[in-house]
């Protein structure tokens, strides 16, 4: 059977690099098996959740190169979830719980002073009909756990293999909150099976959850989805990504300028067993990705690494992958091919080329360093048209007109044409520049 994965964000903030990694892994995974991908938004909490946010989600999706096959809300689902609480409530194994936040956080403290672990201690369980009936004549509202079998919950993990989870270190969790509202846990078990999901690959912080989710998913006698634990992109010091790190949200990185398929790339070979370098098509990292290859340790994102992966892409992206935007910067059609293979070596981002068609189109103020090689150069300019061969045969006659050579040649020339100490190759950008540009620029003047 063709594998169904999920990416199930909530829509209560910007996507971050954190987040691409598993949307990534889970697109990539389905890609490389022939299977689809299904973006679910789990969006159970209704103060935080806003549709903005959804929608920008579907928008840096698209920008990664994901494209859903399936679409679902869990806001549109609490029929299924509440179907499923009272199947859970009928079995035993949700059970209703009168405890304020004040009395359970007063009874973990005990715990720890006495040296013990922070578990509920399942007081609930011991209520009798009546003492639950007088809880809420006197207006306690339950919220509702779930009743965790005392036993090792074990599964063949895709990426860390032999796995487990001991649930009798672990408290009843908490499944439906005493408004009503379902905390993530249940939802997410209800919906995999509904939805007929097949695997469920996600970071390594949902290894816990794993062992409650599947004791949820037997309790409910639902298919059992095979799953994967990836290990967490950090920041270069260790330091956890979050959505409060906005300069790293898929959407500042996008108006940044970087190229989806840098952010692809570091995202998903970061931390695996591949060497990290830029790849263009998603076919071609779908081939890379070995779920089982990927690193036990935390994968560290460096920003200044995506710079790198980056600027490796422009130096080589094609005409073509440029124009539409060289237009919107408003390069000229006519010599737009050829600016950019004159520019690009020297880019880091595309948007960077609007820098150097401003020192092509002007004004630019020159710099004259050396009147004597711009006097020269200004003498020995020679008349257009000029093609690629123009620069060498100029600057070969101001050489020999003032012995100049090296950076004492071409740096004074470089200075007055552009004002910049550092650039792109000036045999790409004289003809672009132009002989009455270049004229008025050595003569002082500027344009």
């Amino acid at each position: 059977m063709a594998p169904l994965v999920r990416f199930a964000p909530s829509p209560t903030g910007y996507l971050h690099i954190g987040n691409a990694r598993p949307a990534l892994l889970n697109a990539l995974f389905a890609r490389a098996h022939g299977g689809r991908f299904l973006l679910r938004l789990d969006d159970t909490d209704r103060e935080r959740s806003t549709e903005a946010f959804a929608q920008a989600i579907e928008t840096d999706l698209a920008w990664l190169g994901i494209v859903p096959d399936l679409r679902a809300r869990q806001s549109e689902r609490s029929a299924a979830h509440g179907a499923a609480a009272d199947r859970l409530r009928a079995l035993g194994r949700l059970y209703p719980c009168y405890e304020t936040p004040e009395e359970l956080e007063r009874r973990r403290k005990r715990q720890l002073g006495r040296g013990l672990p922070p578990l509920y201690d399942r007081a609930a369980l011991a209520l009798t009909e009546n003492e639950r009936a007088a809880m809420e004549a006197a207006g306690r509202i339950p919220h509702w756990r779930f009743r965790l079998e005392p036993q090792v919950v074990a599964w063949d993990d895709l990426v860390r293999g032999d796995a487990h989870v001991d649930c009798a270190s672990l408290s009843d969790p908490v499944l439906v909150r005493a408004d009503g509202s379902y905390l993530y846990t249940l939802p997410s078990v209800v919906d995999d099976a509904d939805l007929g999901v097949t695997h469920v690959i996600r970071g390594e912080d949902h290894v816990t959850n794993t062992g409650v989710q599947v004791q949820i998913f037997e309790a409910l006698r639902a298919v059992l989805p095979v799953f994967g634990h990836h290990n967490l992109l950090t920041t270069a010091d260790g330091e956890g990504l979050s959505k409060r790190l906005g300069h790293l949200s898929l959407r500042s990185l996008r108006e940044a300028g970087y190229e989806p398929a840098a952010v692809r790339s570091l995202a998903v070979l970061t931390g695996s067993a591949e060497a990290v370098r830029a790849v263009e098509s998603m076919d071609e990292l779908a081939g890379l990705v070995d779920l089982g290859h990927i690193s036990r340790a935390p994968a560290k994102f460096d920003p200044q690494e995506l710079d790198g992966l980056n600027a490796r892409l422009i130096h080589t992206m094609p005409f073509a992958d440029a124009k539409t935007r060289l237009a919107a910067i408003g390069v000229s059609d006519a010599v737009a091919e050829r600016f950019w293979l004159a520019v690009r070596a020297n880019l880091r981002t595309v948007g960077e080329a609007a820098d150097w068609w401003r020192i092509v189109e002007g004004p630019v103020t020159p710099v004259i360093a050396d009147a004597a090689v711009t006097a020269a150069a200004l003498e020995t300019l020679p008349p257009e048209p000029y093609g690629p061969e123009t620069w060498k045969a100029w600057t070969l006659a101001v050489r020999e007109r003032t012995g100049a050579k090296g950076k004492a040649l071409f740096m004074p020339l470089r200075l007055a044409l552009t004002g910049l100490e550092h650039g792109p190759d000036l045999a790409g950008l004289l003809p672009l520049i132009g002989r009455g540009r270049a004229e008025r620029r050595l003569s002082g003047a500027v344009a």
